[in-house]
């Protein structure tokens, strides 16, 4: 079964509006399940620095603090080189701009100055 079909709508929609951000000629080399793979990580990465908690009915709570971005990367490049996922440090890169972006046009984060 498709990992895609599985999502539910509000994620769908997300995984979606950030599929859009992505300049056309950088999705050539990407597909949508490598966009859902790096926002998952990216969870895992904000749990394992404690910016994120799962309550134990599976509610996520986002806290806030700062990320430290190379480090980020990097957890998300080790993740993907464990699972065998090729995925280029730039590739990751536009999947974490685009989900920035996203997330300033849905008021989630703060645009910085």
């Amino acid at each position: 079964m498709d990992t895609l079909s599985l999502l539910a709508p509000d994620e769908r929609e997300q995984l979606e509006g950030i599929w859009q951000l992505i300049p056309e000629s950088d999705r050539q080399d990407l597909t949508q399940e490598d966009v859902l793979f790096v926002l998952d990580t990216m969870d895992d990465y904000l749990e394992q620095v404690g910016l994120l908690v799962q309550d134990n009915d599976g509610e996520v709570t986002y806290l806030d603090g700062e990320v430290d971005e190379t480090e980020q990367l990097n957890f998300i490049l080790k993740a993907a080189r464990d699972k065998q996922i090729n995925l280029r440090p730039s590739q990751v890169q536009i999947i974490l701009d685009a989900e920035l972006q996203y997330g300033i046009e849905q008021g989630y984060y703060e645009e910085e100055d």
